[in-house]
């Protein structure tokens, strides 16, 4: 991994662009072994990394206008500490294995290059619904930027938008301008265990409730730890009167539909959602439903004794097992069944194996983003075999 200096990054990407080099843009290198492999250069074992951890600045924190500029390299956790000190913070999760105050959580960069999002998308939808601005490099060394400072910035192609999830495969994100939020001054919630077809019943209730869940979140057994699927509810607001009152008539409804009910206060309700994006992982997967059919997903045998967490109202999660609780065509069925349903599955991260299986299926796209990464890239330098929406060579589809 090379970690220059600001001052000296530009033009070490312009060096390697004169030598057809391949590289990869990261950050902190936190989450390398996520996505589809990279492919090093010829006569190279390792992929060569280009690191932005010493772009690593607060650039601008305009807490009026609830907006602030970061270079890419900044800890996520670093950045939340800065913006809690003000009152406000990213309405972002924590990536999966952060640690329980965020630890481990990477950069800002690598969270928007990754662009997945968690149960707070619920509420304040995914982090590509909140970047306002971004700089860039791309593949050449020539500097780009795209929006601006503002929240209401419309203005021209919303080139951001191509780089949100483009897991480092179109240029190298040097900064960012993101949109903030005030930090909830009340904070509370329920922890729901019961059948599948009653959970869903409440999940419904939830989600036309006047107080809108800050989260909501389906947890499988395995997560659970006591044989019974879960609900996580959370509620956010400035009065703590409201979510008192919306407490009581979900803990109401709850007990109708024969559902246990466990009353979370602040520091519990962080322990759970901490719980929900740790463990010890052989298989990291990605999934997307249809909200209304995640309970459906949820019952599937593919996954007994797999920990799943899936955001309620949008149909997005993660699912995670040790290699010998979830053999490889349990996957491809659970893939086949997401599938199915009009969602996805994508494999982050899975055990050594002489069939790997791909990490995203090929997008009805992918004529389409292919042709962007000729534009962005034409040497075919970044990340190579690590297209999201293509399938990549000498992987079984």
């Amino acid at each position: 991994m090379i970690c220059p200096e600001p001052s000296e990054l530009q033009e070490l990407v312009q060096q390697l662009h004169r030598q057809a080099l391949p590289w990869l843009p990261t950050g902190s290198g936190s989450r390398l072994y996520w996505g589809a492999p990279v492919q090093p250069c010829s006569g190279e074992s390792e992929p060569r990394l280009i690191s932005t951890s010493r772009l690593n600045r607060l650039v601008e924190h305009c807490a009026g206008d609830f907006t602030v500029t970061v270079q890419a390299g900044m800890p996520l956790q670093t950045l939340q500490q800065e913006l809690g000190a003000a009152g406000q913070w990213l309405a972002i999760d924590w990536p999966w294995g952060s640690g329980p105050s965020g630890e481990q959580s990477g950069t800002v960069g690598g969270l928007l290059a990754r662009g997945l999002a968690g149960g707070l998308r619920q509420r304040y939808m995914g982090v590509r619904d909140q970047l306002i601005g971004l700089s860039l490099l791309r593949a050449d060394g020539t500097a780009a930027k795209a929006g601006g400072k503002v929240v209401k910035n419309v203005a021209g192609y919303d080139l951001m938008r191509l780089f949100c999830g483009s897991w480092g495969s179109l240029g190298l994100i040097t900064e960012l301008t993101l949109r903030t939020y005030p930090l909830p001054r009340h904070r509370r919630g329920l922890l729901l265990r019961g059948s599948l077809s009653a959970l869903e019943q409440l999940r419904r209730l939830c989600l036309q409730a006047p107080l809108m869940p800050q989260r909501l979140d389906w947890w499988s057994a395995a997560l659970g730890g006591n044989g019974q699927p879960c609900l996580l509810l959370a509620l956010a607001s400035v009065s703590s009167a409201a979510i008192a009152d919306q407490l009581e008539q979900h803990s109401q409804a709850a007990a109708t539909l024969g559902l246990e009910v466990e009353a979370l206060d602040p520091d519990r309700l962080l322990e759970l959602e901490s719980h929900s994006r740790q463990g010890s992982s052989d298989w990291l997967l990605q999934l997307g439903v249809k909200p209304a059919q995640a309970a459906d997903l949820l019952a599937d045998p593919a996954l007994d004794g797999v920990a799943c967490c899936l955001a309620a109202g949008v149909g997005l999660g993660v699912a995670w097992a040790e290699a010998g609780a979830l053999p490889a065509y349990r996957v491809e069925h659970l893939r086949q069944r997401c599938t199915s349903q009009g969602g996805q599955l994508s494999v982050l991260h899975q055990p050594p194996s002489s069939s790997p299986l791909h990490c995203w299926e090929a997008s009805p796209a992918s004529r389409i983003i292919e042709a962007l990464k000729r534009e962005f890239d034409p040497l075919q330098q970044l990340g190579r075999g690590r297209l999201p929406g293509v399938l990549q060579a000498g992987v079984n589809a």
